[in-house]
């Protein structure tokens, strides 16, 4: 069997500028990146403001296994299935961070024949954004320290910094660190750290912002920690915000690519979905819809994580409205949520995941039955897509099927574009688009008036299942301070494990009966919104015992090898 990246490497590439004809988009707003990628201007949007908009579709899923469950994969495969119909489609992912990419999960480009291309390409620096990301980000923090240096003239308290620095690597052994040794002339010793740059609050902003003089307010506004009087200090403060525009001035244009069925893709941006807020851009979305007649965009991890702030951040600001969502689910996945089996990467799965085991998969079912429950809040129509693995039974999918219905799904429809690309995700797509065409009430989960404590517990009890809230004495310190400046009209962005409804990683199913505890709550101003941390949250991950890093080299042509 070949691997993805073989698929992937043997597939015919179309220039990227046939893809950009056929897509509607003129050469005058390409920035050619080689063949085969390409900067889309954002100026774009002027010549097609009075296109007809097409219709909104989120991918989302229930809770997954450590080892995905085919998320992208049915992102991809949904796209070219609906180019297969006839109907002028446009995909909008986020691009992947190297942290995953080297460490446990490998790259997010999609898997067998539902794969964006070059796979390389996409899955390492594709056209640079993130790199730009903690360039910026890094130059804030060295404004910081600097300012420190020279005498403080903001009167910033040192202790109350909240600005660390990034780099797209998962390297536990920068989580916390002391900066400034060696003497005065190498800045004023403190405890800092490093976080992932795709959890830096300057790439949310690069996915939320909607053009280049709307980014410029928004990095102004990042607010770094407070002065000795309590009063906030922005990096408009410090003097930094002009220079870290000009640092995303190209970032802030999507990059073009191609499925292996030629469809556009636009890849545009990459928060992490259980720290930010984790979706693609809203420049790409709002590109694509003005020129195709489906844009498939996808939310990270869990309905519970990606889509819930897909609803309430970025449908918030972009006024956008969705169609339907469609949650991906494996039978895998619910007979973990069982309780009875454990998923860890690199090592075989249990027998019972991959032999017929009814009472196994009714018992975990109850993950899927609340993510359907999740998706309704909203308001939206929701298509269950069962991606089929070949070990899946035919009374399983049965079984799965009906309690789908059951729970309330519009409809369910198994995938298989893993194998067959496009042409395993035409009926899925059928079905999608019939639900597309029905009038919804799309709503948010709470009003913009609502305190963030409110905010707070109508997700954890709501979204979650929580029975209510629990706040560290710091988190009740961070929530006066952010409404005393002013910030508790934000939308909230949860910050929580997604391998689990709860904040344990361990809780699997549906878990009922606990308390969600806030440890602690930050501020992205810029961003626009706050994000409690929920039980021990890491925005810089570790890499495991083997780092998929490790199979990742050249053969003797100079091609790459190993990724996945």
């Amino acid at each position: 069997m070949l691997s993805d990246l073989e698929i992937a490497q043997r597939a015919k590439i179309l220039p990227i500028t046939e893809i950009a004809e056929n897509a509607g988009i003129d050469s005058d707003f390409l920035e050619m990146y080689g063949k085969y990628k390409a900067k889309v201007s954002t100026d774009i949007l002027r010549s097609i403001e009075k296109n007809k908009t097409g219709k909104y579709i989120d991918v989302t899923a229930i809770t997954p296994t450590p080892l995905g469950e085919g998320k992208t994969v049915t992102t991809i495969g949904l796209s070219q299935a609906i180019g297969k119909l006839g109907k002028k489609v446009f995909t909008c992912i986020r691009q992947p961070s190297l942290g995953p990419v080297f460490g446990i999960k490998g790259g997010a480009a999609g898997g067998g024949f539902s794969q964006v291309i070059p796979m390389e390409d996409f899955n390492l620096h594709l056209t640079g954004d993130v790199h730009a990301v903690g360039i910026a980000h890094n130059l804030l923090s060295a404004f910081i320290d600097n300012s420190l240096l020279k005498k403080n003239p903001l009167d910033i308290d040192p202790f109350s910094i909240t600005w660390r620095r990034v780099v797209d690597v998962s390297d536990r052994a920068l989580r916390h660190i002391v900066i400034g040794l060696g003497g005065k002339d190498n800045g004023i010793p403190r405890e800092t750290g490093f976080d992932i740059t795709v959890a830096s609050e300057v790439m949310a902003i690069l996915a939320l912002t909607e053009g280049l003089f709307d980014l410029r307010k928004r990095l102004g506004g990042i607010v770094i920690g407070h002065t000795r009087n309590k009063k906030p200090v922005t990096a408009e403060d410090l003097k930094a915000a002009g220079a870290m525009t000009v640092l995303l001035k190209d970032a802030i244009h999507p990059t073009l690519m191609q499925t292996l069925e030629h469809t556009p893709v636009f890849v545009h941006a990459g928060p992490f979905a259980n720290i930010a807020h984790g979706n693609s851009s809203i420049i790409a979305d709002k590109i694509a819809l003005k020129l195709a007649d489906y844009v498939v965009t996808e939310s990270g991890f869990g309905a519970d994580c990606g889509m819930e702030k897909f609803m309430n951040i970025k449908c918030r600001y972009s006024e956008l409205k969705p169609d339907c969502v469609v949650l991906v689910c494996t039978v895998r996945a619910l007979k973990m949520h069982s309780g009875k089996f454990k998923v860890v990467p690199g090592k075989p799965l249990d027998k019972g995941l991959v032999s017929e085991n009814i009472p196994a998969l009714i018992e975990g079912s109850g993950n899927l039955v609340k993510q359907i429950e999740n998706v309704k809040y909203f308001g939206v129509p929701v298509v269950v897509a069962i991606n089929r693995f070949t070990t899946d039974t035919d009374k399983e999918i049965k079984t799965l099927t009906e309690i789908a219905m059951k729970s309330g799904a519009d409809d369910v429809d198994v995938s298989e574009v893993w194998e067959k690309g496009g042409e395993g995700g035409t009926s899925l797509a059928e079905k999608v688009i019939k639900q597309c065409e029905k009038p919804n009430n799309f709503k948010f989960l709470y009003p913009d008036e609502w305190s963030i404590k409110q905010k707070i517990e109508e997700i954890a009890k709501k979204i979650y299942g929580a029975d209510g809230v629990d706040y560290a004495p710091l988190a009740e310190e961070k929530i006066a301070l952010y409404t005393e400046w002013g910030f508790g009209h934000l939308p909230v962005c949860m910050a929580k494990t997604h391998l689990s409804l709860s904040h344990e990683p361990n809780l699997k199913g549906r878990p009922t009966g606990f308390t969600l505890p806030v440890r602690d709550v930050r501020l992205s101003a810029g961003a626009g919104f706050v994000y409690p941390l929920c039980g021990e949250m890491r925005t810089m991950p570790g890499l495991p015992t083997i780092p998929a890093g490790t199979k990742v080299d050249i053969d003797s042509e100079g091609r790459v090898v190993g990724l996945f």
